[in-house]
């Protein structure tokens, strides 16, 4: 079937984002489908506007040649946010419905930690939306409450095991994790086969191990001062940021300080992200490690038997949604770890089912360079083995103000009078952090284009000081984009000149190779992408460097965490900072995902409410049934 665009029902002002999305025709998703030329049997419906495409389409096109992979990143952000999905809608809508190439976007799902809290829904904005929008930012199809249910299973499973080992002698633990069924025969269960094959143990009869290798195979002997799973929940709630567990009456003695993350922070969503099948996806969550024993093994989901259960929890959220924008052009949203405390990027089998079916892949990396796309180029392409086209860097008036010495920003405030009139000395003074993300992405060998996403307060010539100064640093063009005002239509010189870019030879490489030491390579990035001049590690950071060499798990990339607010650690810090180094106060192993990552700083993996938090404007409408507030 061939596609057909969805004409945008424009008017001017721009109404709020939720009236524009509700106000918007819709395709049925079968037809998204059919117009992207998926088969009946290749998607399942969650209702008429969405579906979850089955992965079992990768074998049918493996033949195909891939499309061209287009990653949208951006400046140092203020913390309203730039326009960056919205300019990968728009970029996608421009392409696909103005330009007839074949075009599919690829983003992340939101987490109800910021829809309901400061920065609100991720589905773009004005005439580029992701729709329907109340879907999109509210549970889609239930991807989020999945990792949510598997980490806190293998949460559960942690400290039920701590306490059942600390109870029994060593053959009363054999009994109970082995027992015998009513004809008296004892079988190893299913949880238990990868720690046999890890002990090198063969024998296929319990019943024949030597006392001493039922104790190895049962006795997990987890150290609780080492472990570093916690539970999460997809709701910012900073009073769980550290907790205390097992001060019930029968848990007396086994108290234990934790706490929780969002989780979009959880590892189970960085592994569900950078997986590449269902095979894939279980050995990932049999890796990952949660701690160490009390003699330094590292101990792993699979050694606690409960990796088998994670992925049927996983089973389904494996499988890409499939949307469409307001004018008609498909999306998957995938997976949706946030950039400053994860990786911050949509999943791997979203991106490759994509480049089967599409001309153009639009994707989206979270928050800067320094951080989505860092992440993006040196974490998944290391994962997928592909390799980006183009790199689209967004850049706003506002937010270079900003960087050139600005007052604060802070959402839910009016803006001052300095960001909403002209002012180009101010702007001049910031352009550096735009040139700095430039000389970052080029360090990869791949083309920049800078969308300068604008606003109504905007200038003429504030916005060609942009794309001068852009071209100048090592851009190949600087375009000045209307897309929210003005959907696919105001983004079509953006368009010509990503497919241009696309067209010139690049010479992609990483950032650091995997052989180096973890300093070697925190240090890389502290250097080359934030500009620091080292970095700072405390103690506990050092003995878990020293710990993780030791097991080996050196070779694995870097992912950092740390703020998106600054090239720097340090939020306070605009523009190109400089004269700082980089503290690393922990540093935690996500084996599954495959990586490690620092957490730098006063870094939280569970964000706060603010004062006057968004959910204050969520209702739903009684009479019509429609969700009233979300933007």
């Amino acid at each position: 079937m061939d596609f057909k665009p969805t004409p945008l029902k424009r008017v001017s002002p721009v109404p709020a984002d939720i009236d524009i999305a509700q106000a918007s025709d819709l395709k049925p998703i079968a037809v998204i489908a059919e117009e992207l030329g998926l088969k009946p049997e290749e998607i399942e419906f969650y209702g008429p506007y969405k579906a979850k495409v089955r992965l079992e389409v990768l074998a049918r096109l493996a033949n195909v040649p891939d499309g061209k992979y287009i990653d949208v990143t951006a400046i140092t952000p203020t913390p309203l946010g730039e326009g960056k999905t919205t300019t990968t809608v728009g970029l996608s809508q421009a392409l696909g419905a103005h330009r007839g190439f074949r075009t599919i976007t690829c983003i992340r799902q939101p987490s109800q930690g910021p829809t309901f809290g400061i920065k609100g829904g991720a589905a773009g904005g004005g005439y580029s939306q992701v729709i329907p929008m109340e879907d999109f930012n509210l549970h889609l199809t239930g991807d989020i409450h999945a990792i949510t249910a598997a980490n806190n299973l293998l949460a559960a499973a942690i400290d039920v095991r701590m306490l059942h080992e600390s109870e029994a002698t060593d053959e009363q633990l054999f009994n109970r994790l082995l027992p015998a069924n009513k004809q008296g025969v004892r079988t190893f269960p299913r949880g238990m086969q990868a720690r046999l094959k890890k002990l090198g143990i063969t024998k296929t009869n319990p019943d024949d191990l030597t006392p001493e290798e039922r104790k190895r195979l049962c006795r997990l002997d987890i150290d609780p001062d080492t472990i570093t799973w916690r539970r999460v929940l997809d709701t910012s709630d900073r009073f769980l940021r550290g907790i205390t567990v097992g001060t019930g009456p029968e848990e007396t003695g086994h108290e234990r300080s934790t706490g929780f993350d969002i989780t979009v922070a959880s590892e189970i969503m960085a592994v569900l992200a950078l997986t590449t099948s269902l095979a894939d996806m279980r050995e990932r969550l049999g890796k990952m490690v949660i701690g160490l024993s009390k003699s330094g093994e590292a101990i792993t989901a699979d050694d606690l038997g409960a990796a088998g259960a994670l992925t049927v929890l996983m089973r389904d959220a494996i499988k890409p949604n499939l949307m469409q924008t307001l004018e008609g052009t498909p999306v998957f949203v995938h997976a949706g770890p946030f950039a400053n405390i994860a990786h911050g990027n949509s999943s791997i089998i979203a991106d490759k089912i994509a480049l089967k079916l599409a001309d153009y892949v639009v994707t989206e990396s979270g928050f800067g360079a320094d951080m989505g796309m860092e992440k993006f180029m040196d974490i998944k392409c290391r994962t997928s083995g592909l390799v980006p086209s183009v790199v689209v860097l967004v850049a706003t008036v506002r937010a270079l103000k900003m960087h050139g010495g600005g007052p604060k920003v802070v959402a839910g405030k009016p803006l001052d009078a300095a960001y909403t009139s002209e002012n180009l000395e101010l702007l001049r003074a910031g352009l550096g952090n735009m040139e700095h993300h430039i000389q970052t992405a080029r360090k990869y060998g791949i083309p920049v284009v800078v969308a300068v996403n604008t606003f109504a307060t905007d200038t003429e010539a504030e916005l060609q000081l942009i794309k001068a100064a852009a071209v100048a640093a090592g851009a190949e063009a600087a375009c000045i984009c209307r897309h929210w005002a003005l959907g696919g239509e105001g983004a079509l010189e953006l368009a010509d000149e990503v497919v241009k870019a696309s067209n010139k030879p690049s010479s992609f490489r990483f950032l650091y190779p995997l052989e180096a030491t973890i300093k070697e390579k925190i240090e890389t990035i502290a250097r080359e992408v934030y500009g620091a001049d080292g970095v700072d590690y405390s103690p506990e950071a050092e003995e878990q460097i020293a710990a993780y060499t030791r097991l080996g798990f050196d070779k694995l990339p870097i992912c950092m965490a740390k703020t998106h607010l600054s090239l720097s650690h340090d939020p306070s810090l605009k523009g190109v900072p400089t004269g700082f180094r980089i503290p690393v106060r922990e540093v935690r192993a996500s084996v599954g995902a495959g990586f490690l990552y620092p957490l730098c700083g006063k870094m939280s993996t569970m964000p706060g409410l603010p004062t006057r938090p968004a959910f204050y404007d969520v209702d739903l409408d009684l009479e019509t049934g429609q969700v009233t507030g979300l933007f």
